[in-house]
């Protein structure tokens, strides 16, 4: 499970936690994963830390002193020097109001604690991977379904022409939906896809991500059902079910 090299080496991860020994729990099995590690005990030493060596991936712990996670992860998606790092939050908080939170402020993944370290090496993996993946290739292929666009090679979604702020978690999940429309894909699948997670790992990460796509694509979010028992599928025609 080697981590994708970054220009200088080995991939650098800054882990923003209060609790030390949970911070050097993170820090050791990411370390023995080949990673180079950093730790920040609160918010205002991470803003520093990034400042002083930008990371290539963030794990951000929700509850700490002073700056909270939700205000350092809004604060590093509006600056453009840091809006497209790559970050993990650590929650301790099972309400989805709270993971739906961090989802909309730009978090590519989260975990809850008690968490495993197998599980959080294969997030973290995971979520470089796909930000190191290069451009998707297919240029000019659109995909549409009811009032919802996408332009995969651009990136870009819209709904009746109105074009969506898509995270790129969210847009990958979009896109494999509608590029498999009319077949359901269990949860493990589109982990395997969207995630880019290849073990069996139990989580409501898919589960969130559906959600909030689903509220930002408004009325048009009904075209992605649920079948129970399953996993998800896009309508493959109006009014399909």
């Amino acid at each position: 499970m080697s981590p994708t090299k970054s220009r200088d080496g080995a991939p650098r991860v800054l882990v923003v936690e209060d609790e030390r020994d949970i911070a050097a729990l993170v820090a050791y099995h990411l370390t023995k994963e080949g990673y180079r590690v950093r730790t920040a005990a609160d918010g205002e030493e991470g803003l520093e830390s990034v400042a002083s060596e930008r990371p290539d991936l963030i794990v951000l712990d929700l509850m700490l002193p002073g700056f909270s996670g939700y205000e350092i992860l809004g604060e590093l998606r509006r600056r453009s020097a840091t809006a497209d790092i790559p970050v993990v939050v650590l929650t301790a908080r099972r309400d989805e109001a709270d993971r739906i939170k961090g989802l909309e402020l730009g978090a590519d993944d989260y975990i809850t604690k008690p968490f495993s370290p197998r599980e959080l090496v294969l997030r973290v993996s995971a979520v470089l991977r796909r930000s190191q993946a290069p451009a998707v290739s297919g240029s000019g292929r659109l995909l549409r379904g009811g009032p919802i666009e996408v332009d995969v090679a651009a990136m870009r979604a819209t709904v009746d022409g109105a074009e969506l702020e898509l995270t790129p978690t969210e847009f990958r999940l979009l896109t494999t939906l509608m590029e498999r429309r009319g077949r359901v894909q269990s949860r493990q699948q589109l982990l395997e896809t969207a995630w880019d997670i290849h073990a069996r790992i139990e989580t409501r990460t898919v589960d969130m991500h559906v959600q909030r796509l689903r509220a930002k694509l408004g009325a048009a979010g009904v075209w992605i059902e649920t079948v129970r028992g399953f996993g998800y599928r896009f309508r493959a025609r109006e009014g399909a079910g």
